[in-house]
């Protein structure tokens, strides 16, 4: 069962531009020479897919690691596959652009489009150097690649938005795989399958310093300051910069970009989600601290915002006594104590309190510098993470075991391959649906 790709064009966004030119360039010379570059492959309701869009196309697969036969019927195969994956994109980009819930603003396309600009100039020592680069790749100007971005970005957000209100609404519900068909899947793709990388399990409890109320009072009186000068037209970035502790948003003046629901903590988004475009809210209290919200923009089911985070000082006395109850959490432990009801008691809700086979290259550095290649299972002596910021953590560790890097088998898979192939099957089913009401000639 060949996989149902639907962003191909997210691929081709984020290419370097030189990948790109070889693409363009290799697309041209194998059509002309296999066949009529205009030659109609496909129609998909009253859009035309021509046999160029889809040599370029399938060089494309080939430039990012695909394998493509180089015998002719080999390859003509992987013609119809490529062929029939973009009569199905087509499918769903119609069907986004008829639903009237699905808005793609320009100002998020040119975003986008901005974004990707940036990341491919950064790839050349100088101007001219991306603009040879440019011509190369087949476009004339730099303004000709933009609007070819902003149409791929277009492309992508529209199908990806119709998926995921599907989804919503229930109305594209996961079909459970036979095994046969994930067995199959399975040998197909063997081949392309990456090896499993080395692998730590553990299980831990996470133990936070708490602010104490004194320091929690000149919070707060600072964060209530912070939305009467907002409200009395002080520069929401410009406030973000100087007061914000969030370090990941602070120097883009607390812009946190688009997202959904079940992405920030419940308390922020019980109101980021229920206030007016421009407003400021009031202060709004979560396990980090005390936001300050505005939200810029609405789209449905999603909302761009930025905020200002005002977190209390920690002192010195409260670290002691998180690192004096990590200890005896520690020793609990070791002496026979419930992981659940200790981590129930005393863990961070924030940190996971059970990694399985997380990848050791994701382990984070104090973690590495901690445990690193210690392969016994058990508890481990306390550690610190963020030693000597503002917010450290202490760490009550137990190893549960450690995997070297090998090949992966079925039984390993299984579940991610049931998970997969269950969409893949409800989008099948739903593009067979479309079928039915909208005019499709593939011309093999």
């Amino acid at each position: 069962m060949r996989a149902l790709k639907l962003t191909t064009v997210i691929a081709v966004l984020v290419a370097p531009l030189f990948a790109l030119g070889g693409v363009r360039r290799a697309a041209a010379q194998s059509t002309a020479r296999d066949r009529p570059v205009d030659r109609i492959m496909a129609i998909v309701g009253t859009t035309p897919i021509l046999a160029s869009q889809v040599e370029e196309q399938l060089v494309l697969a080939q430039s990012q690691g695909a394998k493509v036969p180089e015998d002719s019927a080999g390859r003509e195969a992987a013609r119809r596959q490529v062929l029939s994956q973009m009569a199905d994109e087509e499918l769903l980009v119609q069907q986004a652009e008829r639903d009237t819930t699905i808005k793609v603003t320009e100002q998020e396309v040119q975003d986008a489009v901005e974004q990707t600009v940036q990341n491919v100039r950064k790839q050349f020592a100088s101007i001219p150097e991306f603009q040879t680069q440019l011509r190369a790749a087949g476009f004339v100007s730099e303004e000709e690649w933009r609007r070819w971005l902003a149409d791929q970005q277009r492309r992508a957000i529209l199908q990806q938005r119709l998926i995921e209100g599907l989804k919503q609404r229930g109305k594209l519900k996961p079909i459970s795989p036979t095994d046969a068909e994930m067995r199959e899947f399975w040998e197909s793709s063997r081949a392309q399958q990456p090896k499993r990388p080395a692998a730590i399990s553990f299980r831990q409890i996470v133990i936070v310093p708490k602010a104490d109320p004194d320091a929690n009072a000149r919070a707060l009186h600072l964060s209530d300051s912070l939305v009467a000068a907002l409200r009395r037209g002080a520069v929401f970035g410009d406030v973000a910069r100087k007061f914000s502790a969030d370090s990941a948003s602070r120097e883009q003046g607390g812009e946190l970009g688009w997202f959904r629901r079940g992405v920030m903590v419940k308390e922020f988004e019980d109101v980021a989600f229920h206030l007016r475009p421009g407003a400021i809210s009031d202060v709004v209290g979560t396990e980090f601290g005390y936001h300050i919200i505005q939200v810029e923009r609405v789209q449905p089911a999603e909302i761009l915002a930025r905020h200002i985070l005002i977190q209390p000082t920690i002192s010195a006395a409260q670290i002691d006594i998180a690192r004096r109850q990590a200890d005896s959490v520690h020793d609990a432990l070791a002496q026979g104590a419930s992981f659940d009801s200790l981590a129930r008691r005393y863990a961070d809700p924030n940190e996971p309190k059970l990694a399985d086979a997380l990848p050791a290259s994701q382990l984070p550095p104090d973690y590495e510098t901690a445990i690193g290649s210690d392969t016994v299972p058990g508890l481990k002596p306390v550690f610190e993470v963020g030693a000597g910021t503002a917010r450290p953590r202490f760490v009550v560790f137990e190893l549960l075991k450690r995997l070297p890097e090998g090949e992966l088998n079925f039984d390993e898979v299984k579940d991610r391959i049931r998970d997969g192939l269950g969409q893949q099957l409800a989008i099948k089913h739903y593009l067979d649906l479309l079928r039915r009401t909208t005019y499709v000639d593939i011309r093999y």
